[in-house]
């Protein structure tokens, strides 16, 4: 219910104080833990410095991205062109905290289907969708949060009565994909554009946002130096495009990895 604070309004003070002195003195006790806000409401400064009005998190869970992008990628790709504002629209906010991409539990039950199942077509489909959806994911600015069997292609959703479905490992689909999603956590560990200014802006750069006829996004991550740059591009259409061609930052030959 509404609860007016000493200054008229209903945010709880009290437990603003408490959350900023946890956090600082859970800092200084453990330097190398992270605290880590599942907080859904615009709030300011969750990640921010308790001692400049900030709550003091590491990090806070992108709700946003997350409600943004499943629904996205849970189209037709014939009918995601007129959803592609979803796509984009994280970067207007990316760097007013310092986020968690979050693809979290919640997201696999009661329901919800897993994640390859909330995948559009058909079964070969569905996995392709997945390997766009989660190679997407690992090169957004961000920390990443991706619950576990979700990496294995799992078909059904999460239950807290069984174990994760295993013996899927021996359908050769199943194994690609955890091959896959292993590439991708190398490739994130090796990119230093992936993570050097994750919450600086100027770690990212569009080159081109707006082909939502074609479903693609086209952009930069940057690290510190400009050879560890990456140019980005993101196929959700479902379809091959032979020399399409792309605006580059930088003169020189340039390496698919």
């Amino acid at each position: 219910e509404w609860v007016p604070n000493i200054y008229g309004g209903n945010e709880n003070l009290e437990a603003v104080e408490f959350l900023k002195q946890l956090n600082s003195i859970f800092k200084k006790k453990y330097p190398d833990a992270l605290l880590i806000a599942e907080e859904s409401t615009a709030w300011p400064k969750v990640t921010g410095e308790a001692a400049e009005e900030g709550l003091g998190f590491d990090y806070k869970w992108n709700m946003g991205w997350m409600h943004d992008f499943t629904d996205y990628m849970s189209y037709d790709p014939v009918y995601r062109g007129a959803h592609h504002d979803e796509l984009t629209f994280s970067m207007v906010y990316a760097y007013s905290e310092r986020f968690c991409l979050s693809l979290s539990h919640d997201e696999v039950v009661h329901g919800k289907a897993s994640l390859l199942e909330k995948m559009p077509g058909d079964e070969d489909q569905k996995f392709a969708n997945l390997r766009a959806a989660l190679g997407y994911m690992t090169v957004h600015p961000g920390k990443k949060l991706l619950f576990m069997g979700q990496d294995i292609g799992q078909h059904r959703e999460w239950s807290e009565s069984r174990g994760l479905d295993w013996p899927v490992l021996e359908e050769e689909k199943n194994r690609l994909m955890k091959n896959y999603v292993q590439s991708l956590l190398h490739m994130y560990r090796e990119q230093k554009a992936l993570y050097e200014l994750d919450f600086d802006a100027n770690g990212f750069e569009w080159i081109n946002s707006l082909e939502w006829e074609k479903n693609l996004l086209i952009f930069l991550r940057k690290g510190k130096k400009m050879e560890d740059t990456l140019l980005v591009v993101c196929n959700f259409s479902g379809q091959e495009y032979e020399k399409y061609q792309i605006g580059v930052p930088y003169p020189g030959k340039y390496k698919e990895i």
